[in-house]
């Protein structure tokens, strides 16, 4: 499938502000957040005090202050500290509940949220506690809010395999509630075929696959993730671009990159949001798109990555507003029917501008 064109009867070009209040309102799908990641330091601290969960920053501005990374390890060492205060399920459903809140303000109307069990499982709580949070907050959204939502499970890549195993076998209780897995966490050093067998098992299971790889990692790890987890789609990815064969091949599947450009300069993956590369995968013929990852983190929900992107690289225009926020329908994992409908929601949108 090419890269989506601006359908002929919509316009071809907007004066720049009316693009950016275009992107604020258009309907999107977000696939790449992670819900531990959208845990605000307000609600830390109030869930810290409501568990009795002691915190090593004495306030919320202290605790904000910190979130200047150098790399992804960097960030890593808060996100874990924060999502300690995550204990029962209550927890889990008001973190997520939130980021949906959030997420409808942005014209969010698809999300398939990313959550780490293993972040909780090894504190003590029970897997259960987690999905069933979680999910229950997923159907509220789709009832209260409008939102399709649905949860994709990751293992922590820092970790063995045979954990990552565990961590499947205690989920698949609930395998109704999740549609996929995922694998995160810190890449430099762990690549995607150190979790051979447990993608394998998951695809036995009937869930769909997808890997973090090529953000830190090489592009010889996206295309591990592609041949031996065999994936489905390859979360960030950025760093393809230094293999021109790995381009191509990515361009002809049509193979989905979740693309998330404030974590990316924020872990110092470009030095600026004007270096970063998503005009060139989009010229490249990529199926390409923005996410907001760890939004808590990294300064900003969907939108705001839609407005810093666009602000800081001119040569995006309303061509590739309309390719980044179709291939974000194209690539969820959801129906034909769904799809078109979001579809035509956003030619409504664009015919609005």
């Amino acid at each position: 499938m090419p890269q989506p064109t601006l359908p002929a009867h919509l316009p071809a070009t907007l004066p720049r502000e009316r693009l950016l209040a275009l992107l604020q309102r258009a309907p999107k799908a977000e696939l790449h957040i992670h819900i531990e990641g959208s845990l605000e330091p307000e609600l830390i601290f109030a869930l810290a005090q409501r568990n009795g969960v002691q915190l090593a920053f004495p306030s919320v501005e202290a605790l904000r202050a910190a979130y200047a990374f150098t790399d992804l390890q960097s960030f890593l060492d808060i996100y874990y500290a924060g999502a300690s205060v995550l204990l029962h399920e209550a927890d889990f459903f008001y973190m997520a509940w939130a980021y949906f809140q959030r997420a409808r303000a942005d014209h969010v109307v698809h999300a398939e949220l990313f959550f780490d069990p293993q972040t909780h499982t090894e504190r003590g709580v029970d897997i259960g506690v987690v999905i069933n949070g979680l999910h229950r907050a997923c159907v509220r959204a789709q009832a209260e809010l409008g939102i399709s939502a649905s949860l994709i499970l990751c293992f922590l890549r820092h970790l063995d395999e045979d954990s990552a195993i565990a961590t499947l076998d205690a989920a698949m209780p609930y395998r109704d509630q999740f549609i996929g897995v995922g694998l995160d966490s810190s890449e430099r050093g762990h690549p995607p075929e150190k979790f051979a067998r447990v993608f394998a098992q998951a695809r036995a299971a009937g869930l769909h696959l997808v890997a973090h790889a090529g953000e830190e990692g090489p592009p010889a790890y996206i295309e591990s993730a592609l041949d031996v987890l065999q994936v489905e789609r390859i979360d960030h990815g950025v760093r393809c671009t230094e293999s021109p064969a790995l381009v191509q091949r990515l361009a002809a599947s049509r193979m989905p990159l979740t693309v998330c450009p404030l974590s990316n300069v924020k872990l110092c993956v470009f030095k600026t949001m004007a270096d970063h590369n998503l005009p060139a995968l989009l010229d490249a013929g990529l199926c390409a798109m923005v996410n907001s990852d760890d939004p808590a983190y990294f300064g900003g929900y969907l939108n705001a990555n839609f407005t810093a992107t666009f602000e800081a690289l001119p040569q995006l225009g309303l061509a590739q507003a309309w390719a980044l926020l179709a291939n974000g329908f194209e690539a969820a994992f959801a129906t034909p029917a769904q799809k078109a409908a979001w579809r035509t929601q956003l030619e409504v949108a664009f015919a609005a501008a």
